[in-house]
């Protein structure tokens, strides 16, 4: 008999379901929904984001009444957010959810979040925002492997933990380093609160469809979203003037409708940059998934 966790009845045992961007991860969590009294709870780090229901592929507002929806939208775009402070929004989800006798079926594509989810995480302090201007400004005006030389120089050793081509990962660990005096590795061999689900508790599936049919999904749906509010979407964002180096500015397929927008390309071109951007996050996401939740059962 698997052991409750946060109180949760073994029969509401919690549903992780993490997965590449277009690959049905919402459609299985409403089924899945459908089978016992749930809550949807939100692991997507661009979903969080008020103003970008449609670029974000959000659930719709009429699924959204279909079950409770949870941690959707609810953060301004102006605002960043982290890992750090999903896991202490979705600590009080749970809570709810153990109080309501819903099961909590948790949906996204961002490994980080499940990690600290069942991981825990480490207590980074916060980094200035001038320090994390700073290095995302050095990763918007060079390449990946110029940062990645630049982080060896600092710690050879982190380095060797991160790919060349993974820009993120790289930026991390240089504010990081800068920021505290430490290397991530550091801070992560500290202790950490205890992760808020035991793997062994939880149900856990990672979709991951052959390429060729994420990639026609992909693409179709870029011209959906074009069709149904992404261009109107990506204009909102620009008249409120955000700092183009925010996480809500860097979603995928904003900058190539701003383009359009500004005259600088065609709609046609917009789209095919879309989608291209989205299939390149896919191939992360997919990566990112094979090695770190290698474990998961697939589907």
């Amino acid at each position: 008999m698997t052991a409750p966790v946060y109180g949760i009845a073994p029969m509401l045992r919690p549903l992780l379901i993490a997965g590449p961007t277009a690959s049905g991860k919402s459609a299985l969590a409403r089924r899945r929904a459908a089978e016992m009294p749930s809550v949807i709870v939100n692991a997507d780090s661009m979903q969080v984001y008020d103003g970008l229901r449609v670029l974000s592929a959000r659930p719709s507002r009429e699924e959204e009444t279909e079950f409770p929806h949870r941690l959707f939208g609810h953060v301004p775009a102006a605002e960043r957010y982290s890992v750090g402070r999903w896991l202490d929004d979705v600590a009080d989800v749970l809570a709810e959810a153990r109080e309501a006798g819903l099961r909590p079926i948790v949906v996204g594509g961002t490994g980080l979040y499940f990690r600290a989810l069942l991981d825990g995480i480490a207590p980074v302090p916060p980094i200035p925002a001038g320090i994390r201007a700073k290095w995302e400004a050095r990763a918007e005006g060079g390449d990946a492997a110029e940062l990645h030389r630049h982080l060896a120089e600092r710690s050879a050793a982190e380095a060797a933990r991160v790919r060349p081509t993974d820009r993120t990962r790289i930026v991390r660990a240089l504010e990081v380093i800068d920021a505290t005096g430490r290397t991530l590795p550091e801070w992560q061999a500290e202790r950490a609160p205890p992760p808020l689900l035991a793997a062994g508790a939880v149900e856990r599936i990672v979709i991951d469809p052959p390429r060729d049919v994420l990639h026609r999904r992909i693409d179709a749906r870029f011209i959906g979203m074009i069709e149904t509010g992404g261009v109107e979407e990506a204009s909102a964002l620009s008249r409120i003037g955000l700092d183009a180096g925010l996480p809500a500015m860097k979603a995928i397929g904003v900058r190539p409708l701003l383009a359009y927008l500004d005259g600088q390309i065609s709609r046609d071109e917009a789209i095919t940059r879309g989608q291209a951007e989205t299939r390149q996050y896919a191939k992360r996401q997919v990566t990112w998934l094979r090695h770190q939740m290698a474990d998961w059962p697939r589907s």
